[in-house]
């Protein structure tokens, strides 16, 4: 028997949340219908902020690096912001700058991240914990790197056979680590470890199988998209939370069911496509859809976790 693989885990998972849900359902009976108008917006790539040149060893450590960081969305409000950039392309912005200008950070520079090291070319108070978290996260990666990998970013891609094993290998780094529990159970997310592996895949360095046996990547956009458009109902209770912009405590019942209910949703869509879209394609649509004013102007459920 064949082992179950991270993103089979993954929607496995999320089906049995949505069994249980007491706080957000899928409306079913708007999944057809939905999916019909997802074909545009899925044939627009999602804009990467996690490409970086040519040379494949900095474009793989940019992507392995950003995804690892790809996390904060709830510190949002609170940090710098560039002109007309979100706050994560904030981020990825003061990172490709840092890389364009002296290289991928090595793998010994990770090893010693602290936080004003990171802090500094992202533009950010060194005593922010968004930072500090930060550089925990790059720590890790460093630690994998000279333990694992040679020191080299691509060491990572080697002896991979299919972008879920990918995303597996970095499931096992604490810098991806993506666990929730609910009702006692263990429910795997993996967002940034799936993500990484998909953009590794888009950069050109991982020319591996399997993308669409990903799952959506479960963080707080997708669920407000689908909560705006009607595919996603909350109760009257989390409804008023989010629209006062209370902060959702992580791992709580109602965040996890939240990004339960995207991961599921999304597999309903692309079931009623007929498998014309993979979840990751209707994952990036959705994305898409986020940056309209319809979603943007709607507060956003927001949680401060290392997860999204």
């Amino acid at each position: 028997m064949a082992p179950v693989s991270l993103p089979d885990e993954v929607r496995a998972a999320c089906a049995w949340v949505m069994e249980q849900a007491r706080h957000v359902r899928v409306v079913e009976g708007e999944v057809e219908g939905y999916a019909e108008g997802l074909a545009g917006d899925a044939a627009v790539e999602p804009a990467s902020e996690t490409s970086m040149g040519d040379d494949a060893e900095d474009a793989a450590g940019f992507a392995i690096c950003m995804n690892a960081i790809n996390f904060g969305s709830g510190w949002w409000p609170t940090i710098r912001k560039r002109p007309d950039l979100s706050g994560y392309g904030t981020m990825a912005a003061g990172v490709r700058d840092r890389f364009a200008a002296l290289g991928a950070w090595t793998a010994g520079e990770l090893a010693e991240m602290n936080a004003a090291a990171v802090a500094k070319p992202l533009g950010q108070d060194p005593g922010h914990p968004l930072m500090t978290e930060f550089a925990a996260a790059l720590r890790d990666v460093g630690a994998h790197l000279l333990a694992e990998h040679g020191g080299r970013h691509l060491g990572v891609v080697e002896g991979i056979g299919t972008l879920p094993d990918l995303a597996a290998r970095f499931a096992g780094w604490d810098a991806f680590a993506d666990v929730s529990s609910y009702e006692d159970r263990e429910v795997p997310f993996f967002k940034r470890a799936q993500l990484a592996a998909a953009d590794l895949h888009r950069t050109g360095v991982a020319d591996l199988p399997g993308g669409r046996r990903l799952t959506a990547f479960a963080d707080n956009l997708v669920p407000q998209v689908l909560r705006v458009d009607g595919v996603l109902r909350l109760d009257p209770g989390l409804t008023a939370a989010i629209e006062a912009e209370d902060l959702l405590l992580h791992g709580s019942p109602q965040e996890v069911e939240l990004r339960a209910a995207a991961v599921h949703a999304v597999e309903l869509l692309a079931a009623a496509t007929g498998g014309a879209l993979a979840p990751a394609q209707i994952d990036g649509a959705l994305w898409n859809r986020g940056a309209a004013p319809r979603y943007k102007s709607r507060p956003r459920p927001r949680s401060r976790n290392t997860a999204y």
